[in-house]
């Protein structure tokens, strides 16, 4: 596993769920970017990630933090996924997951006796500078969400 913390974002350009290019760079002077990529829409896990970002994104918001979801969905799919649980953050389509594979989260992953390549489910906090300041890995959906908070909460202090 690579370890991005202290290191410069890899940049990105990727679509939004309008299919408007969004890059890292669009955020600069942003006090801090919670890049999140997650496996699929609409499947459980990833929902209750998403609607946990949704509801404290007041909080985040507060803290001059947006919030960026990546998966290999498509516009179609992120346009879904907003709509049926009012998603007020954009959702980027890697659909060739580039930009999952710069950040190390696209990995061999096993199930019910199958390999395939996926999402590991990641978050990263990016400064204004771009530096990637905080990284979590493996991450499980319960309580996460709550912990990146308080990261961003005791910067503040």
């Amino acid at each position: 596993m690579t370890m991005l913390e202290g290191t410069q974002a890899p940049v990105f350009s990727l679509h939004n769920e309008k299919g408007e290019p969004v890059s890292l760079s669009d955020y600069k002077g942003k006090k801090s970017v919670v890049l999140y990529f997650y496996p699929k829409d609409l499947t459980p896990g990833c929902t209750t990630e998403a609607c946990g970002f949704r509801d404290a994104h007041k909080d985040f918001s507060d803290l001059d933090a947006v919030i960026l979801g990546v998966s290999p969905d498509d516009e179609s799919k992120h346009v879904k996924f907003i709509e049926k649980h009012g998603l007020p953050f954009s959702l980027l389509v890697d659909i060739d997951h580039k930009v999952a594979e710069s950040y190390g989260v696209w990995k061999l992953k096993k199930m019910y006796g199958k390999e395939y390549m996926g999402i590991e489910r990641s978050t990263f906090l990016i400064n204004k500078e771009g530096i990637i300041e905080k990284e979590w890995r493996k991450v499980r959906v319960k309580n996460h969400i709550e912990e990146v908070l308080n990261y961003l909460r005791d910067k503040e202090e």
